[in-house]
């Protein structure tokens, strides 16, 4: 490490761009297989539920494992299990190329869900680790705009592979892009204790402002899993808050992600290459709202409001709008509907700094934990959501599904508001502390 520096070196915002980077290879690797769906069913004889079916397997693992990952992001550190996790969901996409029919698609759907699994928790780890409160709302909110950033910029990308080398050279291009990116990951990312480029006024500024520097500190201990860690994540009030909070944000984003283009063919009765433009939009509403929502709420941290109100402001001003969604059963101009749709989905962008609480509330020896059990649940989302849709919708008015969605956003802004309480970080005695005090 150099010496000591009067002005801060700004190497965590090389690391922020990190992680947006593989954040937008994350989702680029979720959603290569809506673009390759068509093709690929076709090519390989697919019914629509065996189509179902295989798009719901990425859910139903990265959901599962969640709590798993969150371990693994405590006990190996985000060096190592970043690394794992991009090369081996890579892996599994390149071999998606080369699939015979549906029973390898779907195991191979359900390991790139299992091995994306430790991904935002690890995430959620580096910033707490690299970024101070005030910067930290800012911090999470640029690398999660990589989901939406990716979802609006990186599809035209990805139809023009498939059109020059069909679906099987979309899935082996996109994973090899995965490979390389692991392997440039575990060469030059470190934690801040441990990189050659930081200098001792960067790493001040970090702790001052309460980032964990020192837990993220991996020189050879390694945090052990016990049970009782797990009781304690599922154990507070405030957690819950945060934990049904991610459900609405969850439910919300997979509604876009799955039945928008097909509420606004089959139910709008819109052309499908107008739908497609048009289906942009909320996606760069979502994508103005996380940037804007992160910079607010870290002003106002600046200007010296309470972390609270800061925090919270954002997130239950964008559930509320999330529930303007309902609006679009009242309308029957396309204008309009894709009106009410970008300003959910702007309401959105605005709620998803939500892991900010993550790395505010979590206690410091569980943030990796925590994570996944916060994502575990956001996840369930990804899984319930386009189910209960269906059935709403089966009879062929849309209205009922829309409800839903809009009452889920209430439901997770009430969360914030009754249940989440007080912001501060919970603070749990662990075994080798009592001993200490003993001794």
């Amino acid at each position: 490490m150099k010496g000591y520096s009067e002005k801060p070196t700004r190497v965590r915002f090389r690391v922020l761009a990190f992680i947006f980077i593989s954040v937008v290879i994350n989702y680029m690797d979720r959603s290569n297989i809506s673009v390759a769906a068509t093709a690929m069913s076709k090519d390989l004889k697919l019914s629509s539920v065996e189509l179902g079916l295989i798009f719901s397997a990425f859910g139903w693992a990265y959901a599962a494992l969640q709590i798993p990952g969150g371990v693994m992001a405590d006990r190996f550190g985000a060096r190592a299990t970043y690394a794992f996790s991009l090369i081996t969901w890579s892996i599994v996409t390149l071999l998606q190329g080369f699939t015979k029919g549906f029973v390898s698609l779907f195991g191979l759907r359900l390991a790139t869900g299992a091995f994306e699994a430790p991904a935002f928790p690890t995430n959620n780890k580096v910033v707490t680790s690299w970024f101070p409160n005030q910067e930290r709302a800012s911090a999470i909110a640029f690398y999660t705009s990589g989901q939406f950033a990716g979802l609006a910029f990186l599809t035209p990308t990805l139809v023009t592979i498939q059109h020059f080398l069909g679906w099987r050279g979309l899935f082996i291009t996109t994973g090899i892009i995965g490979i390389a990116w692991g392997i440039i990951w575990y060469i030059f990312y470190r934690d801040p204790s441990q990189h050659s480029k930081v200098n001792k006024a960067e790493l001040q500024h970090i702790e001052e402002g309460g980032g964990l520097v020192k837990a993220a500190d991996t020189k050879g201990e390694r945090a052990k899993f016990e049970w009782g860690n797990l009781k304690e994540a599922f154990s507070h009030r405030k957690l819950w808050g945060i934990y049904l909070g991610q459900f609405a944000v969850n439910s919300t984003l997979w509604f876009f992600l799955t039945w928008f283009p097909t509420y606004l063919v089959e139910y709008r009765g819109l052309d499908f290459l107008k739908s497609g433009f048009l289906a942009s939009a909320p996606f760069l509403a979502a994508f103005v709202g996380v940037l804007l929502s992160g910079f607010v709420s870290d002003a106002l941290v600046k200007k010296g409001v309470s972390l609270g109100i800061a925090r919270k402001t954002p997130i239950i001003v964008g559930l509320l709008l999330s529930t303007s969604i309902i609006g679009a059963n009242y309308v029957n101009s396309t204008s309009l509907i894709i009106m009410f749709m970008a300003i959910a989905f702007f309401g959105n962008g605005l709620a998803s700094i939500t892991w900010v609480f993550v790395s505010t509330l979590a206690p410091k020896h569980l943030v990796g934990l925590t994570g996944g059990v916060f994502n575990f649940i956001g996840g369930i989302a990804s899984i319930i959501v386009p189910i209960v849709i269906g059935f709403l919708a089966k009879g062929g008015n849309f209205a009922p599904a829309l409800v839903f969605i809009a009452a889920l956003a209430l439901l997770g802004a009430l969360s914030y508001i009754f249940l989440v309480g007080k912001v501060e970080r919970i603070k749990v005695v662990t075994d080798e502390e009592l001993n200490r005090d003993i001794v």
